[in-house]
Protein backbone atom coordinates (compact mmCIF):
# COMPACT_ATOMS: atom_id res chain seq x y z
CA UNK A 1 0.00 0.00 0.00
CA UNK A 2 1.30 3.52 -0.87
CA UNK A 3 1.03 5.08 2.61
CA UNK A 4 1.69 8.63 1.43
CA UNK A 5 -1.18 8.47 -1.09
CA UNK A 6 -3.44 6.72 1.42
CA UNK A 7 -2.78 9.40 4.03
CA UNK A 8 -3.87 12.09 1.57
CA UNK A 9 -7.06 10.23 0.62
CA UNK A 10 -8.05 9.13 4.14
CA UNK A 11 -10.76 11.06 5.96
CA UNK A 12 -9.51 12.96 9.03
CA UNK A 13 -12.64 12.07 11.01
CA UNK A 14 -12.25 8.36 10.31
CA UNK A 15 -8.54 8.38 11.19
CA UNK A 16 -9.22 10.27 14.42
CA UNK A 17 -11.94 7.85 15.54
CA UNK A 18 -9.70 4.89 14.71
CA UNK A 19 -6.83 6.37 16.76
CA UNK A 20 -9.15 6.95 19.72
CA UNK A 21 -10.60 3.43 19.57
CA UNK A 22 -7.18 1.78 19.40
CA UNK A 23 -5.94 3.98 22.25
CA UNK A 24 -8.87 3.18 24.57
CA UNK A 25 -8.69 -0.52 23.65
CA UNK A 26 -5.10 -0.53 24.93
CA UNK A 27 -6.04 1.27 28.14
CA UNK A 28 -4.04 4.38 27.24
CA UNK A 29 -5.10 7.88 28.23
CA UNK A 30 -4.82 10.85 25.90
CA UNK A 31 -1.86 12.04 27.96
CA UNK A 32 -0.15 8.64 27.61
CA UNK A 33 -0.44 8.70 23.81
CA UNK A 34 0.64 12.35 23.59
CA UNK A 35 3.76 11.60 25.67
CA UNK A 36 4.58 8.55 23.53
CA UNK A 37 4.56 10.57 20.30
CA UNK A 38 6.07 13.73 21.76
CA UNK A 39 3.04 15.95 21.23
CA UNK A 40 0.82 18.05 23.48
CA UNK A 41 -2.43 16.39 24.61
CA UNK A 42 -4.42 19.24 23.03
CA UNK A 43 -2.85 18.42 19.64
CA UNK A 44 -3.70 14.74 20.01
CA UNK A 45 -7.26 15.68 20.97
CA UNK A 46 -7.65 17.70 17.76
CA UNK A 47 -6.40 14.72 15.73
CA UNK A 48 -8.82 12.34 17.45
CA UNK A 49 -11.79 14.66 16.88
CA UNK A 50 -10.88 15.13 13.22
CA UNK A 51 -10.23 18.85 13.57
CA UNK A 52 -6.62 18.48 12.47
CA UNK A 53 -5.37 16.29 9.66
CA UNK A 54 -2.21 14.51 10.86
CA UNK A 55 0.93 14.50 8.75
CA UNK A 56 2.42 11.21 7.60
CA UNK A 57 5.27 11.41 10.12
CA UNK A 58 2.76 11.95 12.95
CA UNK A 59 0.72 8.96 11.82
CA UNK A 60 3.84 6.80 11.78
CA UNK A 61 4.66 7.85 15.34
CA UNK A 62 1.08 7.21 16.51
CA UNK A 63 1.07 3.77 14.85
CA UNK A 64 4.30 2.81 16.63
CA UNK A 65 2.92 4.02 19.98
CA UNK A 66 -0.25 1.95 19.49
CA UNK A 67 1.64 -1.10 18.25
CA UNK A 68 -0.08 -1.25 14.84
CA UNK A 69 0.91 -0.65 11.25
CA UNK A 70 0.15 2.66 9.62
CA UNK A 71 -2.17 0.79 7.25
CA UNK A 72 -4.40 0.00 10.25
CA UNK A 73 -4.91 3.74 10.82
CA UNK A 74 -5.67 4.44 7.16
CA UNK A 75 -8.48 1.92 6.72
CA UNK A 76 -11.47 3.57 5.07
CA UNK A 77 -14.10 2.34 7.53
CA UNK A 78 -14.33 2.93 11.29
CA UNK A 79 -14.02 -0.01 13.66
CA UNK A 80 -17.58 -0.14 15.04
CA UNK A 81 -21.16 1.08 14.50
CA UNK A 82 -20.93 3.81 17.15
CA UNK A 83 -17.91 5.36 15.45
CA UNK A 84 -19.64 5.23 12.06
CA UNK A 85 -22.66 7.07 13.50
CA UNK A 86 -20.48 9.66 15.23
CA UNK A 87 -18.56 10.32 12.02
CA UNK A 88 -21.77 10.68 10.00
CA UNK A 89 -23.15 13.16 12.54
CA UNK A 90 -19.87 15.10 12.64
CA UNK A 91 -20.02 15.47 8.86
CA UNK A 92 -23.66 16.54 9.04
CA UNK A 93 -22.83 19.21 11.61
CA UNK A 94 -20.20 20.64 9.28
CA UNK A 95 -22.62 20.69 6.34
CA UNK A 96 -24.92 23.36 4.96
CA UNK A 97 -28.10 22.14 6.65
CA UNK A 98 -26.85 22.68 10.22
CA UNK A 99 -25.26 25.98 9.24
CA UNK A 100 -28.47 27.23 7.58
CA UNK A 101 -30.43 26.39 10.75
CA UNK A 102 -27.89 28.21 12.91
CA UNK A 103 -27.03 25.05 14.90
CA UNK A 104 -23.51 25.18 16.27
CA UNK A 105 -21.51 21.92 16.09
CA UNK A 106 -21.16 20.25 19.50
CA UNK A 107 -18.86 17.67 20.99
CA UNK A 108 -20.31 14.18 20.92
CA UNK A 109 -19.69 12.88 24.43
CA UNK A 110 -19.48 9.18 25.26
CA UNK A 111 -22.50 9.63 27.53
CA UNK A 112 -24.79 10.50 24.60
CA UNK A 113 -26.80 7.33 23.78
CA UNK A 114 -26.30 5.82 20.33
CA UNK A 115 -30.07 5.88 19.76
CA UNK A 116 -30.05 9.66 20.27
CA UNK A 117 -27.32 10.03 17.64
CA UNK A 118 -29.36 7.89 15.24
CA UNK A 119 -32.38 10.13 15.82
CA UNK A 120 -30.34 13.26 15.08
CA UNK A 121 -29.07 11.72 11.83
CA UNK A 122 -32.61 10.72 10.83
CA UNK A 123 -33.86 14.26 11.47
CA UNK A 124 -30.99 15.69 9.42
CA UNK A 125 -31.89 13.36 6.53
CA UNK A 126 -35.56 14.33 6.71
CA UNK A 127 -34.72 18.05 6.68
CA UNK A 128 -32.56 17.53 3.59
CA UNK A 129 -35.38 15.58 1.91
CA UNK A 130 -37.96 18.28 2.62
CA UNK A 131 -35.55 20.94 1.37
CA UNK A 132 -35.09 19.01 -1.87
CA UNK A 133 -38.88 18.76 -2.27
CA UNK A 134 -39.37 22.49 -1.77
CA UNK A 135 -36.65 23.11 -4.34
CA UNK A 136 -38.65 21.27 -7.00
CA UNK A 137 -40.81 24.26 -7.90
CA UNK A 138 -42.45 25.02 -11.25
CA UNK A 139 -39.70 27.60 -11.83
CA UNK A 140 -37.05 24.90 -11.40
CA UNK A 141 -38.96 22.73 -13.87
CA UNK A 142 -39.00 25.53 -16.43
CA UNK A 143 -35.28 26.14 -15.99
CA UNK A 144 -34.58 22.42 -16.39
CA UNK A 145 -36.72 22.33 -19.54
CA UNK A 146 -34.84 25.30 -21.01
CA UNK A 147 -31.44 23.76 -20.31
CA UNK A 148 -32.49 20.43 -21.78
CA UNK A 149 -33.95 22.08 -24.89
CA UNK A 150 -30.68 23.97 -25.44
CA UNK A 151 -28.78 20.68 -25.21
CA UNK A 152 -31.13 19.05 -27.71
CA UNK A 153 -30.75 21.98 -30.07
CA UNK A 154 -26.94 21.82 -29.91
CA UNK A 155 -27.09 18.13 -30.83
CA UNK A 156 -29.86 18.52 -33.45
CA UNK A 157 -31.97 16.35 -31.13
CA UNK A 158 -29.73 13.39 -31.99
CA UNK A 159 -28.07 11.31 -29.24
CA UNK A 160 -25.47 9.04 -30.81
CA UNK A 161 -24.87 7.05 -27.60
CA UNK A 162 -28.57 6.17 -27.33
CA UNK A 163 -28.68 5.16 -31.01
CA UNK A 164 -25.68 2.88 -30.40
CA UNK A 165 -27.34 1.34 -27.33
CA UNK A 166 -30.52 0.61 -29.32
CA UNK A 167 -28.47 -1.01 -32.10
CA UNK A 168 -26.60 -3.15 -29.55
CA UNK A 169 -29.83 -4.42 -27.97
CA UNK A 170 -31.56 -5.12 -31.31
CA UNK A 171 -28.51 -7.01 -32.56
CA UNK A 172 -28.49 -9.10 -29.39
CA UNK A 173 -32.09 -10.25 -29.97
CA UNK A 174 -31.47 -10.63 -33.74
CA UNK A 175 -34.09 -8.12 -34.85
CA UNK A 176 -33.83 -8.08 -38.63
CA UNK A 177 -35.88 -4.98 -39.39
CA UNK A 178 -39.43 -3.75 -39.81
CA UNK A 179 -41.84 -3.13 -36.93
CA UNK A 180 -40.67 -4.44 -33.57
CA UNK A 181 -43.11 -7.15 -32.51
CA UNK A 182 -44.49 -7.75 -29.02
CA UNK A 183 -42.50 -10.99 -28.98
CA UNK A 184 -39.31 -9.06 -29.75
CA UNK A 185 -40.05 -6.73 -26.84
CA UNK A 186 -40.38 -9.81 -24.62
CA UNK A 187 -37.07 -11.14 -25.97
CA UNK A 188 -35.40 -7.85 -25.05
CA UNK A 189 -36.79 -8.24 -21.53
CA UNK A 190 -35.41 -11.79 -21.33
CA UNK A 191 -32.03 -10.64 -22.66
CA UNK A 192 -31.89 -8.08 -19.83
CA UNK A 193 -32.82 -10.73 -17.27
CA UNK A 194 -36.51 -9.89 -16.76
CA UNK A 195 -39.68 -11.90 -16.98
CA UNK A 196 -42.93 -10.07 -17.79
CA UNK A 197 -45.89 -10.23 -15.42
CA UNK A 198 -49.27 -8.59 -15.97
CA UNK A 199 -51.09 -7.50 -12.82
CA UNK A 200 -54.60 -6.19 -12.31
CA UNK A 201 -53.57 -4.25 -9.19
CA UNK A 202 -50.65 -2.27 -10.59
CA UNK A 203 -50.26 0.94 -8.50
CA UNK A 204 -52.31 3.75 -10.05
CA UNK A 205 -49.38 6.17 -10.17
CA UNK A 206 -47.25 3.82 -12.31
CA UNK A 207 -47.19 2.44 -15.85
CA UNK A 208 -44.88 -0.39 -14.80
CA UNK A 209 -42.90 -1.56 -11.79
CA UNK A 210 -39.56 -3.38 -12.00
CA UNK A 211 -38.59 -5.82 -9.23
CA UNK A 212 -34.82 -5.60 -9.59
CA UNK A 213 -34.18 -8.16 -6.86
CA UNK A 214 -36.14 -10.91 -8.60
CA UNK A 215 -35.88 -9.85 -12.25
CA UNK A 216 -39.62 -9.33 -12.70
CA UNK A 217 -41.29 -6.53 -14.68
CA UNK A 218 -44.91 -5.85 -13.78
CA UNK A 219 -47.26 -4.20 -16.28
CA UNK A 220 -50.97 -3.46 -16.29
CA UNK A 221 -53.14 -6.47 -17.02
CA UNK A 222 -55.94 -4.25 -18.32
CA UNK A 223 -56.42 -3.76 -22.05
CA UNK A 224 -55.68 -0.11 -22.81
CA UNK A 225 -58.00 1.76 -25.16
CA UNK A 226 -55.04 3.84 -26.28
CA UNK A 227 -51.35 3.20 -26.19
CA UNK A 228 -48.89 0.59 -27.38
CA UNK A 229 -48.13 -2.51 -25.30
CA UNK A 230 -44.59 -2.60 -26.70
CA UNK A 231 -43.92 0.97 -25.58
CA UNK A 232 -44.81 0.20 -21.96
CA UNK A 233 -42.34 -2.70 -21.91
CA UNK A 234 -39.55 -0.80 -23.66
CA UNK A 235 -39.91 2.34 -21.55
CA UNK A 236 -39.67 0.25 -18.39
CA UNK A 237 -36.59 -1.58 -19.68
CA UNK A 238 -34.88 1.52 -21.09
CA UNK A 239 -34.05 2.84 -17.62
CA UNK A 240 -32.31 -0.45 -16.85
CA UNK A 241 -30.43 -0.43 -20.17
CA UNK A 242 -29.19 3.08 -19.41
CA UNK A 243 -28.24 2.33 -15.81
CA UNK A 244 -30.41 5.10 -14.38
CA UNK A 245 -30.15 5.63 -10.63
CA UNK A 246 -32.54 7.49 -8.33
CA UNK A 247 -32.65 11.08 -9.67
CA UNK A 248 -31.00 13.65 -7.39
CA UNK A 249 -32.73 16.67 -8.94
CA UNK A 250 -35.66 17.54 -11.14
CA UNK A 251 -33.26 18.26 -14.01
CA UNK A 252 -31.84 14.74 -13.71
CA UNK A 253 -35.35 13.28 -13.50
CA UNK A 254 -36.32 15.16 -16.67
CA UNK A 255 -33.16 14.11 -18.49
CA UNK A 256 -33.83 10.47 -17.58
CA UNK A 257 -37.35 10.69 -18.99
CA UNK A 258 -36.07 12.17 -22.25
CA UNK A 259 -33.41 9.46 -22.54
CA UNK A 260 -35.95 6.74 -21.80
CA UNK A 261 -38.37 8.00 -24.45
CA UNK A 262 -35.56 8.48 -26.96
CA UNK A 263 -34.21 4.94 -26.50
CA UNK A 264 -37.71 3.51 -26.73
CA UNK A 265 -38.22 5.31 -30.05
CA UNK A 266 -34.83 4.11 -31.30
CA UNK A 267 -35.78 0.51 -30.50
CA UNK A 268 -39.18 0.78 -32.17
CA UNK A 269 -37.73 2.62 -35.19
CA UNK A 270 -34.02 1.73 -35.56
CA UNK A 271 -31.77 4.39 -37.06
CA UNK A 272 -30.17 1.92 -39.46
CA UNK A 273 -33.56 1.02 -40.95
CA UNK A 274 -35.34 4.37 -40.83
CA UNK A 275 -32.64 6.58 -42.35
CA UNK A 276 -32.51 4.70 -45.70
CA UNK A 277 -36.31 4.90 -45.89
CA UNK A 278 -36.27 8.64 -45.24
CA UNK A 279 -33.40 9.24 -47.65
CA UNK A 280 -35.28 7.38 -50.39
CA UNK A 281 -38.43 9.39 -49.65
CA UNK A 282 -36.42 12.63 -49.81
CA UNK A 283 -35.05 11.61 -53.22
CA UNK A 284 -38.69 11.29 -54.40
CA UNK A 285 -39.66 14.50 -52.59
CA UNK A 286 -42.22 12.46 -50.70
CA UNK A 287 -41.30 12.57 -46.99
CA UNK A 288 -44.40 11.82 -44.90
CA UNK A 289 -44.76 11.38 -41.13
CA UNK A 290 -47.82 9.22 -41.84
CA UNK A 291 -45.78 6.84 -43.99
CA UNK A 292 -43.19 6.60 -41.23
CA UNK A 293 -45.91 5.92 -38.68
CA UNK A 294 -47.51 3.19 -40.78
CA UNK A 295 -44.22 1.50 -41.74
CA UNK A 296 -43.32 0.90 -38.08
CA UNK A 297 -46.80 0.56 -36.53
CA UNK A 298 -46.24 3.38 -34.02
CA UNK A 299 -48.24 6.41 -32.96
CA UNK A 300 -48.08 9.63 -34.95
CA UNK A 301 -46.34 11.32 -32.02
CA UNK A 302 -43.64 8.62 -31.88
CA UNK A 303 -43.06 8.92 -35.63
CA UNK A 304 -42.90 12.71 -35.39
CA UNK A 305 -40.43 12.56 -32.49
CA UNK A 306 -38.28 10.05 -34.33
CA UNK A 307 -38.23 12.25 -37.42
CA UNK A 308 -36.85 15.15 -35.37
CA UNK A 309 -34.09 12.82 -34.08
CA UNK A 310 -32.90 11.96 -37.58
CA UNK A 311 -33.92 14.76 -39.96
CA UNK A 312 -31.11 17.24 -39.36
CA UNK A 313 -28.29 14.76 -38.77
CA UNK A 314 -29.05 12.52 -41.76
CA UNK A 315 -31.20 14.57 -44.15
CA UNK A 316 -29.80 18.05 -43.50
CA UNK A 317 -33.30 19.35 -42.73
CA UNK A 318 -33.74 21.60 -39.64
CA UNK A 319 -37.15 21.04 -38.03
CA UNK A 320 -39.47 22.04 -35.23
CA UNK A 321 -41.91 19.94 -33.21
CA UNK A 322 -44.92 21.01 -31.14
CA UNK A 323 -47.40 19.19 -28.96
CA UNK A 324 -50.31 21.42 -27.97
CA UNK A 325 -53.24 20.67 -25.66
CA UNK A 326 -56.74 21.48 -26.87
CA UNK A 327 -56.73 24.39 -24.39
CA UNK A 328 -53.94 25.94 -26.48
CA UNK A 329 -51.15 25.23 -23.98
CA UNK A 330 -47.82 24.03 -25.37
CA UNK A 331 -46.81 20.82 -23.59
CA UNK A 332 -43.75 19.79 -25.64
CA UNK A 333 -41.56 21.73 -28.02
CA UNK A 334 -38.33 21.43 -29.96
CA UNK A 335 -36.77 23.53 -32.71
CA UNK A 336 -33.51 24.00 -34.55
CA UNK A 337 -34.95 25.85 -37.57
CA UNK A 338 -35.06 29.29 -35.88
CA UNK A 339 -38.82 29.38 -35.52
CA UNK A 340 -39.81 31.83 -32.76
CA UNK A 341 -41.99 30.11 -30.19
CA UNK A 342 -43.53 32.15 -27.35
CA UNK A 343 -41.45 31.93 -24.17
CA UNK A 344 -41.61 33.14 -20.59
CA UNK A 345 -38.94 35.29 -18.95
CA UNK A 346 -36.82 32.17 -18.30
CA UNK A 347 -36.98 31.14 -21.95
CA UNK A 348 -39.32 28.20 -21.34
CA UNK A 349 -41.77 27.26 -24.10
CA UNK A 350 -43.75 24.59 -22.24
CA UNK A 351 -46.81 26.09 -20.54
CA UNK A 352 -47.08 29.02 -22.95
CA UNK A 353 -50.14 29.61 -25.12
CA UNK A 354 -49.71 28.66 -28.75
CA UNK A 355 -50.82 31.21 -31.33
CA UNK A 356 -54.41 30.72 -32.55
CA UNK A 357 -53.21 31.08 -36.13
CA UNK A 358 -50.44 28.52 -35.90
CA UNK A 359 -51.00 25.10 -37.49
CA UNK A 360 -51.02 23.38 -34.08
CA UNK A 361 -54.12 25.36 -33.05
CA UNK A 362 -55.90 25.65 -36.40
CA UNK A 363 -55.94 21.84 -36.79
CA UNK A 364 -58.40 21.53 -33.88
CA UNK A 365 -61.01 23.33 -36.00
CA UNK A 366 -60.71 20.86 -38.87
CA UNK A 367 -63.56 18.36 -39.28
CA UNK A 368 -61.38 15.84 -41.12
CA UNK A 369 -59.53 13.84 -38.49
CA UNK A 370 -58.57 11.01 -40.87
CA UNK A 371 -56.10 12.96 -42.99
CA UNK A 372 -53.18 15.17 -41.95
CA UNK A 373 -53.59 18.92 -42.01
CA UNK A 374 -50.95 21.03 -43.79
CA UNK A 375 -50.44 24.79 -43.57
CA UNK A 376 -47.98 27.50 -44.57
CA UNK A 377 -47.60 30.20 -41.93
CA UNK A 378 -45.94 33.57 -42.52
CA UNK A 379 -44.08 34.84 -39.44
CA UNK A 380 -41.79 37.73 -38.67
CA UNK A 381 -38.95 35.23 -39.02
CA UNK A 382 -39.91 33.78 -42.39
CA UNK A 383 -42.45 31.30 -43.73
CA UNK A 384 -42.86 27.84 -42.23
CA UNK A 385 -44.78 24.78 -43.40
CA UNK A 386 -46.26 22.33 -40.90
CA UNK A 387 -48.06 18.99 -40.93
CA UNK A 388 -50.28 18.24 -37.95
CA UNK A 389 -52.66 15.69 -36.50
CA UNK A 390 -54.96 15.55 -33.48
CA UNK A 391 -54.65 12.59 -31.10
CA UNK A 392 -56.54 11.67 -27.95
CA UNK A 393 -54.82 11.18 -24.58
CA UNK A 394 -55.83 10.71 -20.95
CA UNK A 395 -55.69 14.51 -20.55
CA UNK A 396 -57.86 15.30 -23.56
CA UNK A 397 -57.02 16.08 -27.16
CA UNK A 398 -53.54 17.09 -28.27
CA UNK A 399 -52.22 18.19 -31.62
CA UNK A 400 -48.82 16.98 -32.77
CA UNK A 401 -47.09 18.93 -35.51
CA UNK A 402 -43.78 18.89 -37.35
CA UNK A 403 -42.63 21.87 -39.39
CA UNK A 404 -39.79 23.09 -41.58
CA UNK A 405 -38.65 26.32 -43.21
CA UNK A 406 -40.16 27.23 -46.57
CA UNK A 407 -37.05 26.22 -48.53
CA UNK A 408 -37.25 22.66 -47.16
CA UNK A 409 -40.93 22.19 -47.96
CA UNK A 410 -40.03 20.74 -51.37
CA UNK A 411 -39.08 17.42 -49.75
CA UNK A 412 -42.51 16.75 -48.20
CA UNK A 413 -45.88 15.34 -49.14
CA UNK A 414 -48.47 18.08 -48.57
CA UNK A 415 -46.39 20.98 -49.90
CA UNK A 416 -49.19 21.83 -52.36
CA UNK A 417 -51.65 22.71 -49.58
CA UNK A 418 -53.77 25.84 -50.14
CA UNK A 419 -53.94 26.61 -46.41
CA UNK A 420 -52.22 29.84 -45.39
CA UNK A 421 -51.86 31.69 -42.11
CA UNK A 422 -50.10 34.72 -40.69
CA UNK A 423 -48.69 34.55 -37.17
CA UNK A 424 -46.48 36.74 -35.06
CA UNK A 425 -46.89 34.34 -32.17
CA UNK A 426 -43.75 35.46 -30.39
CA UNK A 427 -45.31 38.95 -30.16
CA UNK A 428 -47.99 39.57 -27.55
CA UNK A 429 -50.25 41.63 -29.78
CA UNK A 430 -50.59 38.76 -32.29
CA UNK A 431 -53.32 36.88 -30.48
CA UNK A 432 -52.46 36.75 -26.79
CA UNK A 433 -54.23 40.10 -26.40
CA UNK A 434 -57.80 40.59 -27.48
CA UNK A 435 -58.56 42.93 -30.40
CA UNK A 436 -58.72 46.53 -29.18
CA UNK A 437 -62.44 46.89 -29.95
CA UNK A 438 -63.39 43.80 -27.94
CA UNK A 439 -61.10 44.73 -25.08
CA UNK A 440 -62.59 48.21 -24.83
CA UNK A 441 -66.12 46.80 -24.70
CA UNK A 442 -65.54 44.00 -22.20
CA UNK A 443 -62.47 44.82 -20.10
CA UNK A 444 -64.50 46.47 -17.34
CA UNK A 445 -67.61 44.32 -17.85
CA UNK A 446 -66.31 40.79 -17.36
CA UNK A 447 -64.92 38.65 -14.57
CA UNK A 448 -63.94 35.12 -15.61
CA UNK A 449 -63.21 32.53 -12.91
CA UNK A 450 -59.96 30.96 -14.04
CA UNK A 451 -59.48 27.20 -14.03
CA UNK A 452 -56.09 27.31 -12.31
CA UNK A 453 -53.67 24.57 -13.37
CA UNK A 454 -52.68 22.41 -10.41
CA UNK A 455 -48.96 22.94 -10.99
CA UNK A 456 -49.31 26.72 -10.90
CA UNK A 457 -49.77 26.80 -7.14
CA UNK A 458 -48.28 23.46 -6.06
CA UNK A 459 -44.73 22.22 -6.14
CA UNK A 460 -43.85 19.51 -8.59
CA UNK A 461 -44.50 15.88 -7.62
CA UNK A 462 -42.08 14.87 -4.88
CA UNK A 463 -40.33 11.75 -3.69
CA UNK A 464 -37.56 9.51 -4.97
CA UNK A 465 -39.52 9.10 -8.19
CA UNK A 466 -41.64 12.27 -8.64
CA UNK A 467 -45.36 11.60 -8.93
CA UNK A 468 -45.13 7.98 -7.75
CA UNK A 469 -46.68 6.77 -4.48
CA UNK A 470 -43.72 4.71 -3.29
CA UNK A 471 -45.67 3.15 -0.41
CA UNK A 472 -48.11 1.64 -2.93
CA UNK A 473 -45.18 0.42 -5.03
CA UNK A 474 -43.35 -1.23 -2.14
CA UNK A 475 -46.55 -2.87 -0.84
CA UNK A 476 -47.29 -4.12 -4.37
CA UNK A 477 -43.80 -5.63 -4.72
CA UNK A 478 -44.03 -7.22 -1.27
CA UNK A 479 -47.34 -8.84 -2.21
CA UNK A 480 -46.15 -10.13 -5.61
CA UNK A 481 -42.55 -11.11 -4.87
CA UNK A 482 -41.85 -14.85 -5.21
CA UNK A 483 -41.69 -16.73 -1.92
Amino acid sequence: MDTSAAAEDADALTIGRRVRQLRTARGMTLDDLAAAVGRAPSQMSMIETGKREPKLTQLQAIARALGVTIDALLEGEPLDERSAIEIALERAMRGQTFQALGIEPFRIAKSVPTDALRALLALHGEIDRLKDERAATPEEARRANVELRHLMRRQDNHFADLEAKASEILTAVRHSGGPLTQRSASEIAAYLGFTLHYAADLPQTTRSVADLANGRLYLSGQVQAKGDARTAVLQALSSRMLGHAEPRSYAEFLRQRVETNYLTGALLMPEGHVVPMLAEAKSRKAISIEDLRDAYSVSYETAAHRFTNLATRHLDIPVHFLKVHESGTITKAYENDDVNFPTDRLGAIEGQMCCRRWTSRVVFDEDDRFNPYYQYTDTGNGTYWCTARVEASSEGLHSVSVGVRFDDTKWFVGRDTPHRGVSKHSVEVCCRRAPAELEERWRENSWPNVKTPRTLLATLPTGAFPGVDTTDVYEFLEAHAPA
